[in-house]
């Protein structure tokens, strides 16, 4: 049995870290753990789906507002703090694995010194939020995005009471091997909504950009293609995601080749995904590891990204990289004109499979908790 503390309610899977939480969940099902999930809802209600994957769910009401904000710790911590959480964990002896940092409100807890506490990162929260801050319009967000930097900073060291780290990209693996000697650090990528890889042949008319639209991280490199991208280019662009700023609608219109889908359904996004040409990736920090590389590259055709969204992923080899928007550009009047080929996508499957498979990552973790329980029960016994 293995208890999961997930910081949002994870399905529908349709963002970031909650799709690493969503097929983890069907992933161990399947490899046989048996799991008891805990999960804070601040709106999107409870899923009986989840029923499905876990022996129970609980659910928790996250304290926002602005007495969450009265606090040195991050507010992404501070209201996540529940002690019926804590009485539900300690009603049992199994593992506990903290998802993101978020989560982590109760891992120093001295009720839950030796229990078996995995964190799972997602990204260097410091960094990530430092870049959101960068990217943010208005100066009360931005204030907010660099107080929360700052107290992340100032957190993470309640990480050396974690037993067992599993982090998201090459990346991050080394920095926190190196912030945190004592405890175990593994490399383990997300988990995401492909059993393999179905890129299909051929070649197609539109170039893709995709994203939660409505994070400033995403708007921003939204508009850095509109402008000095997609706007240059003569092929049809579309961008998708959910709830886009009228800034970024605005910005659109002005070109007749560039198309905005905003809140497409999953089916709708998966044909997206399927049927360009090219996918255009870019992120301007470089940390954890996007799933959107990890959807196209299972998913899609030609792969375009900048070099920081590569960082620690090891996926080089299977992108067109550009970094200024004169690269890019020629790398799409390229592409457009070059098919995918059944060679091209055996290939891909030579390096992402089994590496990059959910069930790969799921006996792996299975194997994590066998040892690290193993070596936990020897550390209680020895002392």
């Amino acid at each position: 049995m293995l208890n999961i503390v997930s910081f949002n309610v994870p399905y529908p899977p349709n963002y970031g870290g909650i799709i690493d939480v969503y097929y983890k969940l069907k992933a161990l099902h399947a490899a046989g753990v048996r799991i008891i999930l805990h999960c804070f809802d601040y709106g999107r209600g409870e899923a009986p789906e989840l029923e499905a994957f876990c022996e129970k769910v609980y659910y928790y009401k996250r304290r926002t507002g602005l007495m969450s904000n009265l606090s040195l710790l991050p507010y992404n911590v501070y209201s996540r703090r529940d002690p019926e959480l804590l009485r539900n964990l300690l009603s049992n002896n199994y593992p506990i694995l903290f998802e993101a940092l978020h989560t982590c409100y109760y891992i120093n807890d001295e009720r839950l010194k030796g229990r078996l506490k995995i964190y799972r990162e997602s990204n260097i929260e410091h960094d990530y939020y430092h870049h959101l801050s960068k990217a943010a319009r208005g100066v009360i967000k931005k204030t907010f995005l660099r107080i929360e930097a700052w107290r992340y900073r100032r957190y993470e060291k309640v990480l050396k009471h974690a037993d067992l780290m599993l982090a998201v990209s090459m990346a991050d693996t080394e920095y926190l091997a190196e912030r945190f000697p004592e405890v175990s650090v593994e490399y383990m990528p997300s988990f995401h909504a492909a059993d393999r890889v179905t890129s299909e042949p051929g070649q197609s008319d539109f170039i893709l950009y995709h994203g939660n639209l409505s994070v400033a991280e995403n708007e921003h490199a939204a508009l850095y293609l509109i402008r000095n991208v997609f706007g240059k280019l003569d092929y049809r662009c579309v961008i998708a995601g959910m709830n886009p700023s009228e800034r970024l609608i605005r910005a659109a219109s002005a070109y007749p080749n560039i198309v905005i889908e905003a809140n497409p359904s999953q089916q709708e996004m998966d044909c997206l995904t399927g049927s360009a040409q090219i996918q255009t990736l870019i992120t301007f920090q470089d940390t954890g590891l996007k799933l959107k590389l990890l959807n196209s590259l299972f998913a899609g055709r030609h792969t375009l990204v900048n070099h920081l969204m590569l960082t620690g992923t090891g996926l080089d080899e299977l992108c067109t990289v550009a970094n200024s928007p004169e690269e890019m550009i020629d790398a799409c009047h390229r592409l457009m004109q070059l098919p995918m080929t059944r060679e091209e996508i055996a290939r891909r499957e030579l390096v992402l499979l089994p590496k990059y498979s959910n069930r790969h990552q799921a006996e792996k973790l299975k194997h994590f908790l066998l040892y690290e329980k193993a070596l936990n029960d020897q550390r209680k016994t020895s002392d």
